[in-house]
């Protein structure tokens, strides 16, 4: 049994399919992990929730910043941009049901030692910390008034975290904190303008997990959103973003020897600058 960790796939189905394929994944004895961002700007993203879904307990998936996109889209309080491909999934005759399994997936996972989130764990936080303010944002989302959540889920402010935060600011540092943080000062603070490789921006900007201090430093985080880091490994770090999307590689990684397998991916879009 191997468990496999599978960077933001995004839409790009026949891309995963070639990867699991390289990979040797046996369906009845092995384990998916997806750091998130299943969804959007590919070309088939309603196969690809489809194909996770049915593999049940076999798949687990945290939600990324384009999966969030997608539920509040369909909960209305989000605007289609015009580089999604989301309509398949909106159109679908099971499209509330399919949005109902994604939104009962986690925010982050931890597992065999190892913690699973989509872009990044808040230096102050310990493994604990980490885990209850995730569950937190699972808890209003899958709570009766996610339509009201959807409404103030979004915006750069506050940058930093704060036990006193609470109410709809508190909701958008922790989803901020999973779903879209690259960069931070050394306090911290997060920004949110630079995207760019390490080393691209100004000092005293940091990446997340190289802020001096970070409580979860001990402990090996996987995680995708930043494609321009690309594939990126050390010992407490796997980030596995590697830009499918842009004509990169769809990369997947064995956790039980950190064993990485890649497939070629045709460029849906052109590169980020």
């Amino acid at each position: 049994m191997a468990t496999y960790v599978i960077g933001d796939v995004q839409g790009c189905f026949d891309s995963l399919q070639k990867l699991l394929e390289t990979c040797g994944f046996d369906r009845a004895h092995d384990r998916l992990w997806f750091v998130g961002d299943l969804v959007n700007r590919g070309p088939e993203s309603l196969k690809t929730l489809y194909f996770v879904r049915e593999l049940g307990e076999g798949a687990v998936v945290v939600l990324g910043n384009h999966d969030l996109h997608l539920l509040g889209v369909w909960a209305g309080h989000r605007q289609v941009h015009h580089t999604d491909t989301l309509a398949a999934i909106l159109e679908a005759p099971d499209c509330d049901e399919l949005m109902h399994w994604l939104l009962h997936r986690n925010i982050a996972h931890f597992e065999h030692g190892v913690l699973m989130v989509h872009a990044g764990v808040w230096p102050g936080w310990a493994l604990e910390d980490t885990l209850f303010h995730a569950q937190e944002l699972e808890a209003a989302l899958r709570g009766p008034d996610i339509e009201r959540v959807f409404v103030h889920l979004y915006g750069s402010t506050p940058t930093q975290w704060s036990d006193e935060l609470s109410g709809a600011e508190r909701l958008r540092v922790i989803t901020n904190v999973f779903t879209r943080m690259r960069f931070c000062q050394p306090d911290g603070e997060m920004e949110f303008h630079h995207k760019g490789r390490l080393g691209s921006a100004p000092s005293p900007l940091l990446p997340w997990f190289d802020v001096p201090g970070r409580k979860t430093a001990g402990i090996p985080v996987v995680c995708g959103h930043w494609s321009a880091l690309g594939l990126f490994l050390r010992e407490d770090v796997m980030a596995l973003d590697t830009g499918c999307l842009w004509g990169g590689r769809l990369t997947a990684l064995r956790l039980e020897d950190r064993r990485v397998f890649q497939a070629d991916c045709p460029s849906i879009r052109p590169p980020k600058h």
